[in-house]
Order: structure tokens, then C-alpha cells, then sequence
């Protein structure tokens, strides 16, 4: 590592705050019922996981198609993948 990449702790902090910021850009915090964000960092591979209980809200998106919680979980790994590749970017 050289000292112009993120600390792993860095790493692992922005991916986790950015996962867990997407779902409750979607969902009401009452709405969800379980949330488990996990994220590893070790010899340069990030892994995000992220774990959502909650329910489907019907119309509730800007197509009024409905919020999927499956979808949302999806949307918030890459989120996260996508955050930590700006903070190796930059």
C-alpha cells in the first residue's frame, strides 16, 4: 500500500456508511425491520454484503413500480463498490 491509498479501516467505514445511507434513502427506518451491512477488506478485495428485512412498498418508486427490498439490498453493494473505487480514485 502506499501512502496516497486509504487506510483498509477507511475502506471498509465509507463502503459500510454508503450501503447502509442508500437503504435509508428508500425506506423509512420504521420500515425496516432488519439490516446487516457486512464489509471486508483484506490483500486489496472488498467484499460488501448487505442483508435487507423489510417490506416491499408498492408504487413507492419514481416509476411507481414498486421498491423491492432484494433490489434495494443489490443497489446498496454496488453503492458501496462504487464509493470505495472514488476513495482509490481521488
Amino acid at each position: 500500500m502506499t501512502s496516497d491509498e486509504p487506510a483498509d479501516e477507511e475502506v471498509v467505514q465509507t463502503a459500510a456508511e454508503v450501503a447502509e445511507g442508500l437503504v435509508f434513502s428508500r425506506y423509512k427506518q420504521s420500515d425496516v425491520r432488519d439490516l446487516d451491512v457486512t464489509v471486508t477488506f483484506e490483500e486489496g478485495i472488498l467484499e460488501v454484503d448487505v442483508y435487507l428485512n423489510a417490506p416491499t412498498l408498492e408504487g413507492d418508486d419514481e416509476d411507481g413500480a414498486g421498491i423491492d427490498p432484494e433490489q434495494v439490498a443489490d443497489d446498496a453493494a454496488l453503492a458501496a463498490r462504487e464509493a470505495v473505487d472514488d476513495l482509490f480514485d481521488e
